[in-house]
């Protein structure tokens, strides 16, 4: 499903380059729930976003569901972004004077589905999250759990095959969280791909893998190692 060989990422400011990511290679298969973390300034968000292809990359190939996306023009880029990858951020990021229904609705507007294609993926995702019922109220008549599910139902609503989620409990109470973790693992056991960010370690161990980051490199040893290993260890 996601294929980086050697990715590196190097920022310049004048004569400095900071190096995000060094030789950075790493294996998702269809289907898997992949927990990312490492500590601040590892470069996590850096590899999400280039997972996302929302930041091009310095070196190195990388393939999403088969294709070498380096090559993507920008417009080419988005396509393939909006129609296979689905974001759920730490910020819900929704719109306070929209309701439910019409938040959903903006970026399946932006891709061109009719009315009554977007009418039954809006209540189909609302009622995966639990929030049917609630469709019309604003996102300030909401919890902040429920605010992430609806950011979630958002995501899923372009049906991808592939959801990146950074730190998507990081704004949200310990029963809260939970609540958001059992969902993103329900609709991982509906087959959708997950990469998650996280800096909590008990969130972490949901996920089916781990993939720990350090110093931009996938770290030896923790690298593709799964909690049942962990457990045993």
């Amino acid at each position: 499903m996601l294929s980086m060989q050697s990715i590196s990422k190097v920022y310049r400011a004048g004569l400095v380059e900071t190096h995000a990511l060094r030789d950075f290679s790493l294996e998702v298969k269809e289907g898997e729930f992949v927990s990312v973390t490492g500590p601040s300034g590892s470069g996590k968000t850096t590899f999400l976003n280039i997972a996302g292809m929302l930041e091009q990359f310095t070196s190195g190939r990388y393939e999403l569901d088969g294709r070498d996306v380096s090559s993507l023009s920008d417009s080419q880029a988005s396509h393939v972004r909006n129609e296979k990858i689905g974001f759920v951020f730490q910020s819900f990021n929704l719109i306070p004077d929209l309701n439910l229904f019409d938040n959903v609705d903006v970026p399946l507007r932006y891709r061109g589905f009719k009315a009554a294609e977007r009418k039954r993926r809006i209540e189909k995702v609302l009622e995966t999250v639990g929030l049917a019922s609630r469709m019309k109220h604003l996102p300030s008549q909401l919890s902040g759990g429920q605010q992430q599910r609806v950011a979630i139902a958002r995501a899923l609503a372009g049906e991808p095959r592939f959801l990146l989620a950074d730190e998507p409990t990081g704004n949200l109470d310990s029963h809260m969280a939970l609540s958001v973790m059992e969902l993103i693992a329900e609709i991982n056991r509906g087959g959708t791909t997950i990469i998650m960010v996280t800096h909590d370690p008990a969130l972490a161990e949901m996920a089916s893998r781990n993939v720990h980051i350090l110093d931009g490199r996938v770290s030896n040893g923790d690298a593709d190692t799964s909690f049942s290993q962990v457990a045993t260890a």
